[in-house]
């Protein structure tokens, strides 16, 4: 077995998980579907702002629920999980099911949220339950020219 599978954690375990990580803990979520070279870019950035990355994954019915299409995820969540524990940057993997990340993120208090360079912080819940307890949260700009459901769609076009 590998290593990298120890990065994985049930949401239930992951508060004890994050507290023997090294501080102050980064985190982000996503469904990281097709994982491309603008994922990779974004989640190494994230990591260069603290000492450990926890990366949170939507489970299935929540990506669906986001409603890039019926047939996506393409990949399983368990799937998403292998390969996302697999990445350097990333020190822990675990999920959520609802919509957004906000309980997950009451239950972990990260030292900084990270989001990607489409979301305005100041509008979005999760940056003012981390603001209010005093830790950052900052959207870092997307790689131009990179997005899973382009990908996809070329793919399929094919």
């Amino acid at each position: 077995m590998s290593a990298f599978l120890s990065k994985i954690v049930a949401r239930a375990a992951a508060p004890s998980r994050i507290a023997q990580l090294p501080q102050p803990v980064v985190f982000t979520n996503g469904v990281f579907d097709v994982l491309h070279r603008g994922h990779v870019t974004y989640l190494a950035q994230a990591r260069e702002l603290g000492a450990s990355l926890v990366v949170a994954l939507n489970t299935d019915a929540s990506a669906r629920r986001l409603g890039k299409g019926a047939d996506r995820p393409l990949n399983r969540e368990q799937d998403r999980a292998v390969v996302m524990a697999a990445l350097e940057s990333v020190s822990l993997v675990t999920w959520f099911d609802e919509d957004t990340p906000l309980e997950l993120i009451q239950e972990l208090r990260p030292a900084v949220l990270v989001k990607g360079g489409d979301y305005d912080m100041d509008k979005l819940a999760e940056a003012q339950v981390v603001r209010g307890y005093g830790g950052r949260a900052l959207a870092i700009p997307f790689v131009q020219g990179y997005s899973t459901t382009a990908l996809v769609n070329r793919i399929r076009s094919a």
